[in-house]
């Protein structure tokens, strides 16, 4: 009796595995792996590396594949070619963004990150052009970004060239000049409500890309009921709005329709323009998210670069001392870094750190499209060119005052991304500032 019990489950589940199989096949998408009910393609997503299953599956699959988070299909784009077909010859098409299980709790499809439609597209052309009227990304803005990279210089010059951890002086640099366009004025660095403001975008980054943060991506509905530290990245972003809503309501006290001073009264002024409107984007909520959403973004993605870029040239003191040569001469060379970037038909080498790839036989700087480091097409980052910005100024002056070192030998290890989540932070490490004589 027991034997024939289990052999009638077998058959079932045999059965029930072979219906799937076939319905899965019927879809008529891409290749992929086969998925299993309820977990779909979870077996093949190693834990806490999600971008490196995905990059694994690329080489075995193709360029475009099939996963399945949950009973969620999931089509994945790699490479250069896919990627460029997708953003910038079917923009239109692809313009919009999925919802993301583990911040739409918090976002509601309002802000600029995860919005979609009329409401993203009048969020987005509102932002762009009030930030670039405060020289966001333009000539006007430079000032700034040079006072913190000053700044971040003097912090520098304090560890009298003993090794420390730049992470934290590196990020309130970079908050510094976003918080300065969006509140009209930046923060001392030991001022405590800024290093709050830090923590939660710190924290933010660090949950998303933790193992429960992909794990809420990939079965959200499982994960909403499942006690874990994800369940705080909504809370998070609730209490950065709550810091950012005081700011509102100080800003609310001095404000002058006829002269705005930063983003936050320029969209203050837009929502009681239209607060007579019986539809409107233009609402203290989206306010508050999209604002959100520009220090998240603005923050933690330019400073993980700058300090990725000065990892490397512990690694590569040749390629720091050639950077030395070029800044007392004057050149600009712009140092980014891609998940696109590892196409083999783009980069000769695409695992390694090689600055040839954007250097012509002379020496001299080579653009080269498949760089996509901001995205591309209706969804390319409208900070760009302020990011760009900011790394050239701030590695330039590093660099100008300092030979960077460190107490301990950088290997390829050290230097190769991690890949674990929404953002590739550097390993934790300690360098020593050593002043120049130019």
């Amino acid at each position: 009796m027991e034997i024939t019990c289990i052999s009638i489950l077998i058959l079932v589940c045999i059965f029930l595995y072979s219906c799937w199989d076939t319905l899965y096949r019927r879809r008529n998408l891409p290749p992929g792996p086969t998925p299993l009910p309820l977990i779909g393609t979870l077996l093949h997503i190693r834990r806490g590396e999600l971008v490196n299953s995905l990059m694994k599956l690329w080489d075995q699959y193709g360029s475009v594949y099939t996963l399945y988070f949950g009973p969620r299909p999931v089509v994945v784009l790699c490479g250069y070619d896919a990627v460029k077909e997708a953003l910038i010859d079917h923009d239109e098409e692809f313009g919009a963004r999925c919802p993301l299980p583990v911040l739409e709790r918090f976002a509601k499809g309002y802000g600029i990150t995860l919005s979609n439609g009329e409401r993203w597209k009048l969020t987005r052309s509102f932002t762009v052009k009030t930030l670039k009227s405060f020289g966001f990304g333009k000539k006007s803005i430079e000032w700034k970004i040079q006072t913190e990279a000053q700044c971040i210089v003097d912090e520098f010059r304090k560890s009298n060239g003993q090794p420390f951890d730049p992470h934290k002086k590196i990020m309130e640099a970079i908050a510094n000049v976003l918080c300065s366009i969006i509140f009209g004025d930046r923060f001392e660095y030991k001022d405590e409500r800024f290093a709050k403001l830090l923590e939660f975008v710190d924290d933010s980054f660090q949950l998303t890309s933790s193992t429960w943060g992909q794990l809420h991506s990939i079965l959200p509905i499982l994960m909403d009921h499942f006690p874990g530290p994800h369940q705080r990245i909504a809370q998070i972003a609730e209490e950065m709005v709550e810091f950012i809503y005081e700011r509102v309501k100080a800003n609310l006290e001095t404000l002058d329709p006829s002269s705005p001073r930063h983003f936050i009264d320029s969209f203050l002024i837009k929502l009681d323009e239209e607060k007579s409107k019986p539809y409107t984007i233009f609402n203290l909520r989206n306010l508050l998210v999209t604002t959100q959403n520009l220090i998240i973004a603005g923050t933690e993605t330019v400073s993980t670069t700058l300090r990725y870029g000065l990892l490397i040239l512990l690694k590569y003191p040749d390629v720091q001392a050639k950077l030395h040569e070029e800044i007392d001469q004057g050149t600009e060379i712009y140092p980014l870094l891609c998940t696109v970037h590892r196409d083999p038909k783009q980069f000769s080498s695409p695992w390694k750190f090689n600055p040839n790839h954007f250097l012509d036989e002379s020496g001299n700087f080579k653009k080269n499209d498949a760089l996509m480091a901001f995205s591309a097409g209706k969804r390319i980052c409208p900070g760009k060119n302020m990011a760009c910005m900011e790394l050239f100024i701030f590695l330039t002056t590093i660099l100008q005052n300092f030979k960077l070192t460190s107490p301990t030998e950088i290997t390829d290890a050290d230097i190769a991304p991690r890949m674990k989540g929404f953002l590739n932070a550097p390993i934790t490490y300690k360098l020593s500032c050593l002043p120049r004589q130019i």
